[in-house]
């Protein structure tokens, strides 16, 4: 069931494999409209899995860096925006919204203080975008870049692409485009998911104005949550 009549509508995960140049095209693409932005790590993040494989370091560092690595991609971000503005907290994003800028949030503060997760590599972006649209009442939008959910990976022989798919379903998938936290926290939460590739940034508005509805023509894959 997608939630409406909020000051933020649309919490949307952008991403590190986008960045820089069609993660900014997305952001552009945001403005005007009722939401928030929350980053990836992108290759930071992925630089520290490979050096927590080799090395072993601890749950609690590898967490922190790689929300760290989040924030340097929000900032970096917000840098070639003029519409949107970095939030700390809940409470910032709301009054960035009301002032009609885009907040992009560092999720650092929240997450400290609420510890929503345990410290895992199977939790990122993606699961902590959900938990900031569960505390918005906002619809939940992660934009990568690929169109959405496959049977397998995208490019494998026989892969087949799914437009609509039950998060308990996504429970059996041992990988895809999104996080292996993701799909039981939709059913915790009770909410529902779009998955758009962030190449094509007009797919984001149109599913973001509900415009998708009318003028169909392209892939994507709805989750539901419930």
């Amino acid at each position: 069931m997608l939630k409406g009549d909020n000051i933020i509508e649309w919490v949307v995960k952008i991403g590190g494999s986008l960045f820089p140049t069609d993660a900014i095209k997305v952001a552009e693409k945001l403005k005007g409209t009722s939401s928030l932005i929350v980053t990836g790590g992108g290759e930071f993040a992925n630089l520290i899995r490979k050096y927590d494989n080799n090395k072993n370091f601890s749950d609690e560092i590898c967490d922190e860096t790689a929300i760290e690595c989040m924030t340097i991609m929000s900032k970096l971000l917000n840098d070639k925006i003029k519409h949107t503005e970095i939030a700390y907290s809940i409470e910032d994003a709301l009054k960035i919204s009301y002032n009609r800028k885009v907040p992009i949030l560092i999720c650092s503060k929240i997450l400290k203080e609420n510890h929503p997760f345990k410290q895992s590599w199977e939790v990122t972006s993606d699961s902590i975008s959900a938990y900031i649209a569960k505390l918005l009442n906002a619809n939940l939008l992660i934009v990568t870049n690929v169109n959405g959910i496959y049977t397998r990976k995208p490019k494998t022989k026989g892969s087949k692409f799914i437009s609509e798919i039950d998060a308990k379903k996504l429970l059996t998938f041992e990988e895809s485009s999104i996080d292996l936290m993701l799909p039981s926290l939709l059913i915790k939460f009770g909410t529902d998911c779009f998955i758009v590739n962030g190449k094509y940034p007009e797919r984001i508005y149109q599913i973001i104005t509900g415009e998708y509805r009318n003028t169909y023509n392209f892939k994507y894959t709805y989750i539901k949550g419930v």
